[in-house]
């Protein structure tokens, strides 16, 4: 059997594109989608929907996750054709409202409102001797975020320990403020490991950077990843709005 999908790209944050149900596409086969060696490579498998529109998530290691920020981009970027258009996106998180502007052949400008943030409680983890405090916020999925300086070392610990440790997973954030509106964040994701970017991420970030303080509300918070930028607004009864590129890569057919 031959599968026919889109390759998309946001930010660096990569995913297989496929028309089909979740009963046709099992956990291995999603591994071996995503496998960068032996198989087509990428972050992640998204399931889409025509109607009505829809968007399930499928990590590289077979977990469906609720959410996906720059996947629900690159989504929309294929569900609209080549005209500025504003559409509606089932989830498993809920219905998202998109925004697709097209600024070439294969790319696209996508404003996504992703809803209301939920701040959760805070709290201290140890390493190297002290305490690293992180504050959980959900935006559609979950996300510990911390704004002590940490080395990649620490990273590379605290990732995937808090990840595991927290009931069905957690995305983390290590992230550091740059500029009274703008943070660098590198994101340890969910059943996928560090990602060139995470949507969902920079939103929950800009939220408790906001909540805090720390940057302020209704005006676009610049959140840098390892593969660019992407602008978030969160107002003050913390809905959030996130704004970056998706792109088409390459259309092609495998044999499953």
């Amino acid at each position: 059997m031959r599968l026919s999908f889109e390759k998309w790209e946001g930010l660096g944050n990569d995913f297989i594109l496929v028309r089909a149900r979740e009963a046709e596409i099992a956990p291995a086969l999603v591994r071996r989608l995503c496998d960068r060696r032996r198989g087509i490579g990428a972050d992640g498998v998204l399931l889409v929907g025509d109607e009505p529109p829809s968007m399930i998530v499928l990590n590289a290691d077979g977990s469906r996750p609720e959410m996906c920020g720059n996947g629900l981009r690159c989504v929309a970027g294929l569900l609209v054709a080549a005209e500025p258009k504003t559409l509606s996106v089932r989830t498993d998180a809920g219905e998202r409202t998109t925004r697709v502007s097209w600024t070439g052949a294969d790319e696209a400008l996508v404003e996504v409102d992703m809803g209301r943030a939920q701040i959760g409680s805070s709290a201290s983890h140890e390493w190297a001797g002290r305490p690293v405090n992180f504050g959980a916020v959900n935006v559609g999925n979950p996300h510990l975020i911390t704004f002590d300086p940490i080395e990649a070392g620490g990273r590379d610990v605290l990732g995937p320990q808090l990840e595991r440790a927290t009931p069905g997973g957690t995305n983390v954030e290590f992230a550091t403020q740059v500029a009274p509106d703008a943070f660098d964040v590198v994101v340890w994701e969910r059943g996928v490991g560090y990602t060139q970017a995470c949507g969902t991420g920079a939103c929950a970030t800009a939220a408790l950077a906001c909540q805090a303080g720390r940057a302020a509300f209704e005006s676009p918070v610049k959140v840098g990843l390892p593969g660019g930028e992407l602008l978030i607004t969160v107002s003050r009864d913390l809905n959030v709005t996130m704004r970056g590129p998706a792109r088409r890569v390459f259309r092609g057919t495998i044999e499953i």
